[in-house]
């Protein structure tokens, strides 16, 4: 349940991004992350696994 719920909100978040990105060309996460650069595409990717994750846990609900 505390899984379903933290990848529900990594996607939120991601979406979050996504339309920062394509309303104003502003990406949160590099904004964030810009002292560490190398985390930007783990925490990419980890938004994009959760969302995988919520997708189908909420499929199979």
């Amino acid at each position: 349940m505390a899984l379903k719920r933290i990848a529900l909100l990594l996607t939120v978040i991601g979406g979050i991004n996504w339309g920062l990105v394509g309303a104003f060309g502003f990406d949160l996460v590099k904004f964030c992350l810009s002292f560490l650069p190398v985390l930007i595409p783990v925490v990419q990717i980890v938004v994009g696994i959760s969302a995988l994750y919520v997708l189908f846990a909420y499929m199979i609900k």
